[in-house]
C-alpha cells in the first residue's frame, strides 16, 4: 500500500512539472518580482494564473488560439471596472452594473476569455481606483498573449496540445463558445444577489469573490456540457484548499515570487490529485497576494461562497436541463 501511495505521489509530482505548468509558474514568479520592484502591486493580476496555466497546458484551446483577445479583453473590462469603482460605492447597484457590463463587453467582442469578467469585478471588491490597475493588466496580458503565440509556434504545441493532460476533459473547449440558454441568466443573477445579501449580512465581502462570478457563469450557462458541472461538490473543496494554500504561502514566505511559485505548484499538484481541470483554483490561491489584510476569514468566505454555488447549481440544474430536453445525470463528488 505504501508503495502504491509512493508511486501515486511521484506520478502527481511528475505531472505537475510538465512544461505547461512550469511555464505558468515561471511567468507568474517573474511578474511577482516585477510587481515588487516597481511597486505596482496590481501587476500581479490573479486571473493571470488561470489564463497562463490554461494556454500553456492547452495550446490548442480557445484562449491560446486567440492571443489578441487574450490580451485585449481583460484590459477592456479592467478599465471599465476601474471607472465604475471611481464613480460608485460598493453596493448592489455597482455590483450588478459591473458584472453585467463586463459580460456585455465579452459578448460584444466575441471573446472566449470569460475570466475577463473577474478583471472588472476585482477593483470594485477591493476598492482599486487607480488607473495603474488596467495599465498593469494590459501590460501583463500582452506579455501572455505574445508568450502564448510564440510557445505554440516554436514548439508546435498547438498540434501536440490536442491531446490534453490527464486532468483535462475532452469537452473542455466546448465550454468557451457563447451560451445559448434562455433561463440561465435568471439563475445566475439570482445566485449573485443571494451571495451579495449573504456577504452583507455576515460582513464577509469575499463570499462573492471575483473568480466565483466566472465559475458561476460557466456552471449556469453550460449546465449540459461543462466538465465542472459533473462534479459540483468537488468545486468548493478545490476552491477552499486553494484559498488555504495561498494564505499559508503568503504567511510563510511573504508576498513575492517565492510564495507565488509555492502557491501555484501546490495548487497544480492538488488539481492533478483531484483529476480536475479547474484553472480558477490558481486564481483563488493568488488573491491573498493583493489583499490588504489576508487572514483566515478569506478561507471561510471562499468555502461559504463556493459551497453555496454548488448547492444553488444542483437546485437549478433540473430546470435548466429540462429546458434543453436533457436528462440529468447522477452527480459524483
Amino acid at each position: 500500500m505504501r508503495t502504491s501511495l509512493r508511486r501515486a505521489l511521484r506520478r502527481t509530482f511528475t505531472d505537475t512539472l510538465l512544461p505547461g505548468g512550469l511555464l505558468s509558474v515561471v511567468l507568474l514568479a517573474a511578474v511577482a518580482k516585477a510587481a515588487l520592484v516597481t511597486g505596482l502591486l496590481y501587476m500581479l493580476f490573479p486571473e493571470l494564473a488561470a489564463l497562463s496555466y490554461d494556454v500553456f497546458t492547452r495550446p490548442a484551446g480557445a484562449w491560446a488560439r486567440s492571443p489578441l483577445l487574450l490580451a485585449a479583453t481583460p484590459a477592456m473590462t479592467a478599465a471599465m471596472g476601474t471607472a465604475l469603482t471611481q464613480a460608485m460605492a460598493y453596493n448592489v447597484w455597482s455590483v450588478t452594473l459591473t458584472i453585467a457590463s463586463a459580460i456585455a463587453i465579452v459578448r460584444v467582442m466575441r471573446s472566449p476569455v470569460v475570466p475577463a469578467v473577474s478583471a472588472a469585478f476585482l477593483p470594485l471588491v477591493f476598492g482599486i481606483a487607480s488607473w495603474w490597475y488596467p495599465i498593469s493588466i494590459t501590460a501583463v496580458m500582452s506579455v501572455l498573449g505574445v508568450a502564448s503565440a510564440l510557445y505554440g509556434w516554436i514548439s508546435g504545441a498547438r498540434d501536440v496540445g490536442r491531446t490534453p493532460p490527464p486532468d483535462v476533459p475532452a469537452q473542455a473547449d466546448q465550454m468557451e463558445p457563447a451560451p445559448r440558454l434562455k433561463l440561465w441568466p435568471f439563475a445566475f443573477a439570482a445566485f449573485l444577489l443571494l451571495m451579495y445579501g449573504l456577504a452583507s449580512v455576515t460582513g464577509l465581502r469575499l463570499i462573492l469573490f471575483p473568480p466565483l462570478v466566472v465559475i458561476a457563469f460557466e456552471m449556469f450557462s453550460r449546465v449540459h456540457r461543462g466538465p465542472w458541472t459533473k462534479r459540483p461538490f468537488a468545486m468548493p473543496l478545490v476552491c477552499t484548499i486553494a484559498a488555504a494554500i495561498g494564505l499559508a504561502a503568503l504567511a510563510t514566505f511573504g508576498a513575492g515570487p517565492l510564495s507565488v511559485a509555492f502557491s501555484l505548484l501546490a495548487s497544480i499538484a492538488m488539481l492533478r490529485v483531484m483529476r480536475l481541470h479547474f484553472p480558477p483554483a490558481l486564481t483563488i490561491g493568488l488573491l491573498p497576494q493583493i489583499m490588504p489584510h489576508a487572514d483566515r476569514s478569506f478561507v471561510l468566505a471562499v468555502a461559504l461562497g463556493s459551497t453555496a454555488l454548488a448547492s444553488a447549481f444542483l437546485l437549478a440544474r433540473p430546470v435548466l436541463l429540462n429546458q434543453l430536453g436533457a436528462t440529468s445525470q447522477p452527480t459524483s463528488l
